[in-house]
C-alpha cells in the first residue's frame, strides 16, 4: 500500500492523494494508477482505524512511507510487504525461476532499510496457477540467495493453487525487522544544501514491467532471445536482471555515519519517491549519471515520453542517501568499498511543494507526475 499515500510521516493521519491522474502509456499497457489511488484511500480510511492509540502495537508512522514500524514493548519492529509484480510474467516467457526470488526479497528488505531498520526475517507467498516442482524450486533458489545476500531468514510462507484466478504464477513476500524507537528515519530533519547521493540501479530492477512488456513484445514485437546490440545479451537476460539488495552497505552507513537523514528507494514513482520523506522539502537533481541501455529502449520503441519515463523508472539510480555536505566524501567511500557505483546526484532546496527539479532534463515533478519546466 506504500506506493500511493502522500501523508508525510509524523503529520497526523494519512491522506491519500494523487495529483494527476496515470500517464498515458502506462493506463494504456493496463496500469491505472489513478483508479488504484482511489481505491486505496478507502482502504486507508478504514484499516488506520483499527491502530491502538497507545501502548503493544502502537504505530509509529501513517501509512505513505516505504516500511511502517509497531512498538512491541519498547521495540521497534519494522514491517513491509512487496512483491516482483508482472516481472514473474517474464520469468515464465524465459522459464526461468531462480531469479525472481532474489527481486522478491530485495524490494522487502530494501524497504525496511528506509526506516532505518535492520532487516531480520521474512516470510513469501507464491500463488500458483499450477503446481510445479521444477518451477517452485527455482523460485526457492532465488529466494534463498536473496535472503543471503541480505543476511535474513526465510521463516515460512504458503503456496497456493489458484487455476481459477492466477495466470503462471505471483510471488510476495512480507520482511520484518528491527529499530530503535527513537532512531526511526523518515526524513524530518533534511535542511537545504544535504547532499542527494544515488546508487546504482541493476536496470529494471522490479518496476514498470508492465509498460516494459508493451513496449518489447507488444510494440516492438520481439523475443525473448531477440539481442539489441544495445543490451549485449538477450532481452529476457536483461529484464531478468534481479534487483540489487543493499542491506550491508546501508547497514554499515548507519553505524558509521550517524548523520544520515533519510534513505529512499527508487522503486515506481521513480525519483519521486524523494518527495516522501517527512521535511517540507524539495530537491534539485543536477546531476544524474547516464542511464542503462534498456530504458532508452523502452522510451524508443515504446513512444513514452520522457517525463513518464522518470515517473516509472528508476533511470539507472535504485537507492538514496541524504546526507549533509559534510559527510558525502565519507558516505561515498562506504558504498564504494562495498563494490556499489555511488555519486552525489543532488541536493535539497526549500520547497514546500515538495518538487523534484531535474535541470538536465528540464522536468519539474510535483505529486507523481513530471512535466517540463
Amino acid at each position: 500500500m506504500r506506493n500511493s499515500a502522500a501523508a508525510a510521516p509524523g503529520s497526523g493521519p494519512p491522506i491519500v492523494t494523487r495529483s494527476n491522474t496515470a500517464s498515458d502509456s502506462y493506463k494504456e499497457a493496463g496500469v491505472d494508477v489513478g483508479e488504484a489511488d482511489k481505491g486505496l484511500g478507502h482502504i486507508v480510511r478504514r484499516i488506520t482505524a483499527t491502530w491502538p492509540r497507545s501502548g503493544l502495537g502502537q504505530v509509529q508512522l501513517p501509512i505513505g512511507y516505504f516500511a511502517n514500524v509497531i512498538d512491541i514493548g519498547g521495540i521497534g519492529l519494522a514491517i513491509g510487504t512487496d512483491g516482483v509484480g508482472s516481472k514473474a510474467i517474464v520469468a515464465e516467457m524465459m522459464k526461468k525461476y531462480d531469479t525472481v526470488g532474489i527481486d522478491c526479497v530485495a524490494m522487502n528488505v530494501n524497504d525496511l532499510l528506509c526506516v532505518g531498520a535492520r532487516p531480520v526475517s521474512m516470510v513469501d507467498y507464491i500463488a500458483v496457477e499450477k503446481a510445479d516442482a521444477a518451477m517452485l524450486d527455482g523460485i526457492a533458489v532465488g529466494l534463498a540467495e536473496g535472503a543471503r545476500q541480505a543476511g535474513v531468514s526465510i521463516t515460512g510462507g504458503e503456496i497456493s493453487q489458484l487455476g481459477d484466478v492466477v495466470r503462471g504464477f505471483d510471488l510476495v513476500g512480507t520482511a520484518v525487522g528491527i529499530v530503535p524507537l527513537d532512531r526511526i528515519l523518515a526524513g524530518r530533519d533534511i535542511e537545504p544544501g544535504d547532499k542527494v547521493l544515488g546508487i546504482a540501479s541493476n536496470g529494471l530492477h522490479s518496476n514498470g514491467f508492465t509498460l516494459a512488456r508493451r513496449a518489447f513484445f507488444d510494440v516492438a514485437r520481439v523475443k525473448v532471445d531477440h539481442v539489441f546490440p544495445e543490451l549485449g545479451c538477450p532481452l529476457g537476460e536483461e529484464l531478468l536482471r534481479p534487483t540489487h539488495i543493499y542491506v550491508p552497505e546501508i547497514l554499515e552507513l548507519l553505524d558509521r555515519v550517524a548523520s544520515v537523514k533519510a534513505l529512499i528507494h527508487i522503486t515506481g514513482d521513480g525519483l519521486m519517491n524523494l518527495a516522501r520523506v517527512a521535511a517540507e522539502i524539495g530537491f534539485v537533481i543536477d546531476a544524474m549519471p547516464s542511464a542503462p541501455p534498456v530504458f532508452a529502449l523502452i522510451e524508443k520503441l515504446g513512444g513514452v515520453s520522457r517525463g513518464e519515463m522518470f515517473e516509472v523508472y528508476n533511470m539507472g539510480i535504485g537507492f538514496c542517501v541524504v546526507v549533509p555536505e559534510r559527510d558525502a566524501d565519507a558516505a561515498l567511500a562506504i558504498l564504494k568499498r562495498h563494490g556499489r557505483q555511488a555519486w552525489v546526484i543532488g541536493h535539497a532546496v526549500a520547497d514546500p511543494d515538495k518538487s523534484v527539479r531535474l535541470p538536465q532534463e528540464r522536468l519539474i515533478g510535483r505529486g507523481k507526475k513530471f512535466a517540463a519546466g
